[in-house]
């Protein structure tokens, strides 16, 4: 499956904004009947049989991000403006993301990164730009999509 990131607006079916209700159903079409994860959490994630981890995060009632975790297998794609996320080395993403807009380091961790416009975090635990066989850090772990005003304090919103 194909998951093309577009925000401000969500993924696919999984739209920023929706009812909870609404995301906890569309979260769960998401899931393969035939291979359910004994690691799926209803309202919360599910895994497909790819390994791809699709994360939902609700507050007052309203769908606010969603976060998907890298897959073992390249059947499940997640990309931003042909840029796959997950499939390219995390240094390939940065330089393609930064053609399309503003990515910046992470300030409590340089090996993430963020794409302040858009919303978007990419995640991985260390940075490991030149070791391919090192995949936690030559690969994001993972991309975060939030809603406008997601990273701001209580008083912000």
């Amino acid at each position: 499956m194909h998951f093309e990131l577009a925000p401000p607006i969500g993924v696919g079916p999984l739209q920023i904004g929706m009812k909870r209700q609404a995301a906890n159903s569309t979260l769960d079409s998401l899931r393969e009947p035939r291979a359910i994860s004994p690691s799926d959490r209803p309202g919360q994630r599910i895994f497909r049989p790819s390994g791809l981890m699709i994360s939902i995060g609700c507050t007052r009632d309203r769908l606010e991000a969603v976060e998907f975790g890298r897959p073992s297998e390249s059947s499940d794609i997640v990309s931003f403006k042909g840029v796959d996320i997950f499939g390219l080395p995390a240094r390939n993403v940065v330089t393609r993301m930064s053609e399309i807009t503003t990515i910046v380091a992470a300030e409590d961790d340089p090996a993430s990164f963020v794409a302040p416009d858009l919303l978007l975090s990419f995640w991985r635990p260390f940075q490991g730009d030149d070791d391919p066989e090192d995949e936690q850090g030559y690969y994001f772990n993972s991309v975060l999509l939030a809603r406008p005003g997601y990273y701001d304090g209580p008083g912000q919103r």
